[in-house]
């Protein structure tokens, strides 16, 4: 009788320990939002965007077309609807969509249609790709507070639209200017009030 006792409290105790951590897990996925952003080659993109306070992973890819089979020799022909995109993943508690997406803007010139710099082609298009109603009205929203303060002087072409299949650029494009410092980049941070 003391070992099935025993026993209870014992599986007891451990359900009570996956319970408890299981909410852990499910708290600290609450306060982590995702979303999708095309500038340019990822490369500058993710190097900037990956220092900004609040920010807890990116990873670069491809998003913006729905073929199975996705590589940056494809992609780079500019023959495909994927626009090279970092995935950002920052914590609510410690900043917001909104100031993710200023600093968007002022790491890149939005009014280039399907161009940064020397890149040209629709896969250098700038790009939002949203994954709630929320995050849509307040990228459509700060694209107008842009527009209405004039700080650009041409129009925005950056595009809102809804976040498709996820597709992870190949390993030796992560992190490239982490790995190689002195590599190719035409992103840097202008002076915008936003």
């Amino acid at each position: 009788m003391k070992l099935i006792y025993l026993v209870i409290i014992l599986f007891g105790s451990f359900g009570s320990i996956h319970a408890n951590e299981t909410k852990y897990r499910s708290e600290a996925r609450d306060k982590i939002e995702t979303i999708y952003l095309a500038g340019g080659c990822f490369w500058g993109m993710q190097q900037l965007l990956r220092s900004q306070p609040g920010v807890t992973a990116t990873e670069v890819g491809y998003m913006g077309d729905n073929a199975h089979k996705v590589t940056y020799e494809l992609v780079k022909t500019g023959k495909t609807k994927f626009a090279e995109t970092v995935q950002v993943q920052f914590d609510k508690t410690k900043t917001n969509l909104r100031n993710i997406l200023a600093y968007f803007f002022k790491i890149h010139d939005p009014t280039t249609l399907n161009q940064q710099g020397n890149d040209i082609g629709q896969q250098y298009r700038s790009a939002i790709f949203y994954e709630s109603l929320e995050q849509k009205i307040l990228a459509q929203n700060l694209i107008q507070e842009i527009t209405k303060k004039k700080i650009f002087k041409k129009p925005i072409t950056t595009e809102v639209t809804a976040a498709l299949k996820w597709n992870t650029a190949e390993e030796y494009h992560q992190n490239y200017l982490q790995k190689n410092p002195d590599g190719y980049t035409c992103h840097f941070e202008r002076d915008l009030k936003l």
